[in-house]
């Protein structure tokens, strides 16, 4: 859970987050516990170290006292959902050897143009100990396992569903759409929601002084976007929260939004870019492979052995009875409803369901997609987009029932 919290340590630890500091067992035992979870403690030197990355993480230079502050809390939190995490992971014994957190902390440093060697030296260098980094992803690696196991076998998206995310998508390309990042605090309670906005007032300020708004919403984000970056995506408004709506039709262009309050938390919105419908194109180039004595179940046989343009070329050479025809640079909006329909249902290189043509009947190919901004996705593509999107929605819920059961004793609580 990414929400704000507001502790006694902030006053303790805060003065010295932005110095250098190297987590010592002689240090932790002097500087004593700041919060223990389920009877594990977290030290304040575990608090400094997780803020001084954070603060590397979101690129803050020379960060005011309130930006400290805020981080601070920020990183108690952390400390606190990963404790919990890895406590279930003991729980059901999953293990994270070291080979899994050097080779996530590989894939970190390829992301920023880095080997592993060269982001531990980045680390050392800002005064952060490694060890924070790969506490961090044994805890995420740990998580992930423990949610796809739980409930990656249980997750069922239906056709109706993927029918229905479908339309919603070719209903927004007929509207006015904008290119929108979200980051969402989440806050149920009044006092939650205090915090949370005083929160939003420091991370926008980080981002005003050019923190990445992608990794803001790895790290700090509530909504099942955070593991793209807070990417939402071309979004039509009717599509999205009435309040953050409004906000963004009340912005004069691209830019980054005040603190919009909801029900349940606050937003900040990244609004990149805008576009009418009349700006979408899409062109796929094509082969139709059709039967010549218009028996279907040749076609099929022929189809489901073809597992490619030009394999469906290579069969119609092959076989007197098929015949294959290349279409090059069509725009799909030209192919009428029921093309488009089966044309955006198949992945590149698979074939379309048979229809009938010209006396015959044929499959289509797509070779190629080229578009001039989002189109509708295939339903192979919506299956998983909305599988992602329900395992992240449970892994929160998941992790927040976790905090509402746990034992939480912070200084000064």
């Amino acid at each position: 859970m990414k929400t704000l919290m507001a502790s006694a340590l902030v006053a303790a630890t805060a003065s010295s987050l932005s110095a250098p500091a190297m987590a010592q067992s002689e240090t932790q035992t002097i500087e004593g516990i700041v919060a223990i979870v389920n009877d594990q403690p977290i030290s304040y030197s575990d608090v400094r170290e997780r803020g001084s990355l954070l603060l590397l993480t979101l690129g803050a230079q020379q960060p005011t006292q309130q930006q400290i502050q805020q981080v601070t809390s920020q990183a108690l939190d952390e400390l606190i959902d990963e404790k919990l995490q890895l406590q279930e992971a003991a729980e059901y014994e999953v293990e994270v050897s070291e080979e899994d957190i050097n080779r996530a902390i590989a894939d970190m440093a390829r992301q920023s143009g880095l080997d592993r060697d060269g982001l531990v030296n980045v680390l050392l260098q800002s005064g952060v100990n490694p060890t924070s980094l790969e506490e961090q992803m044994r805890a995420e690696i740990a998580w992930r396992r423990i949610m796809g196991g739980l409930y990656g076998s249980r997750i069922r998206i239906s056709r109706n569903q993927i029918d229905e995310a479908i339309e919603q998508q070719r209903n927004a390309l007929t509207q006015v759409q904008y290119n929108l990042d979200e980051i969402f605090l989440y806050a149920p309670t009044e006092q939650d929601k205090a915090q949370a906005l005083q929160g939003a007032g420091t991370i926008l300020e980080q981002l005003e002084a050019g923190a990445p708004f992608s990794l803001a919403a790895q790290r700090l984000s509530s909504a099942p976007t955070s593991a793209a970056g807070g990417d939402m995506g071309w979004v039509a408004l009717d599509d999205i929260d009435l309040e953050v709506a409004e906000a963004v039709r009340n912005m004069n262009g691209p830019g980054i939004s005040e603190p919009i309050t909801v029900s349940d938390g606050i937003y900040l919105i990244n609004y990149k870019a805008k576009r009418d419908p009349n700006e979408l194109e899409t062109r796929v180039d094509l082969v139709r492979l059709a039967v010549v004595d218009g028996s279907e179940d040749a076609l099929r046989d022929a189809a489901s052995q073809a597992n490619s343009c030009q394999a469906a070329i290579e069969a119609a050479d092959a076989d007197p009875n098929l015949s294959a025809n290349e279409l090059t640079d069509i725009r799909v909006e030209d192919l009428g409803a029921e093309g488009q329909n089966m044309i955006s249902e198949v992945a590149i290189g698979q074939p379309t369901q048979v229809f009938a043509t010209s006396g015959t009947l044929a499959v289509m190919y797509v070779c190629d997609r080229r578009q001039s901004g989002a189109a509708v996705p295939t339903r192979e593509e919506m299956e998983d987009r909305l599988f992602g999107r329900e395992l992240q929605m449970i892994s929160q819920r998941s992790l927040r029932n976790l905090r509402r059961e746990a034992t939480i004793i912070q200084r000064g609580s």
